[in-house]
């Protein structure tokens, strides 16, 4: 999505972001709505509803938010250096933090999260997870605060930032190893017996 994001903005054919502007102005010049500044925390909502409800995700509750706490940091790093470096003007106000678009960032590593979380269980939490997450982008562009280059860029760096996380969560995880010490008593001698495994 990301190179797509950047393709399109260096070849105006690739995807038409040009064209998605005008067809826009042309047949909803008036549309506007607040739902996408809502919708974006929707998959986190979700999650607390989940833990709530006693729905066990991959990770323990306190994992969890460590997890996302990461994910939502890394994105942010990204996402805030980008808009101050491009200087992107946007489509409503000209105002140069346009890209990539942070609001459709947000909603996609919340949507990764849940799917991380939740996917493997049922997949309707991911469909659900995602499709709120596309809705919030596709408000971006209906609402004229952002070109959908923007879009496509940020939901890339949502969906890349938390698998980085869990990646990197996982390595550790896996580079873990547990000791087993157990006493012995051999020919009148007492000791210790241990074993190292290492995962």
């Amino acid at each position: 999505m990301m190179g797509a994001g950047l393709l399109a903005k260096a070849d105006v054919e690739l995807i038409g972001w040009e064209n998605v502007y005008e067809f826009r102005k042309e047949k909803i010049p008036q549309f506007h709505t607040k739902a996408d500044d809502y919708l974006q925390y929707a998959p986190i909502a979700g999650l607390l509803s989940l833990n709530a409800f006693g729905i066990k995700g991959e990770n323990k509750f306190s994992t969890q938010m460590l997890l996302l706490a990461k994910s939502e940091l890394l994105m942010c790093a990204v996402v805030i250096p980008l808009k101050i470096l491009t200087e992107q003007a946007r489509p409503d106000s000209g105002a140069k933090s346009s890209f990539p678009s942070g609001h459709t960032a947000q909603a996609f590593v919340a949507a990764t999260f849940i799917h991380k979380e939740y996917g493997k269980q049922h997949r309707l939490y991911s469909v659900l997870a995602y499709t709120t997450a596309t809705s919030v982008g596709i408000l971006r562009i209906l609402n004229n605060r952002h070109w959908s280059t923007d879009v496509l860029f940020g939901a890339g760096i949502g969906i890349l930032s938390t698998h980085l996380v869990y990646h990197f969560h996982d390595q550790r995880q896996m580079k873990k190893s547990s000791l087993l010490v157990s006493p012995t008593y051999q020919k009148g001698n007492i000791g210790l017996n241990a074993i190292i495994q290492f995962k």
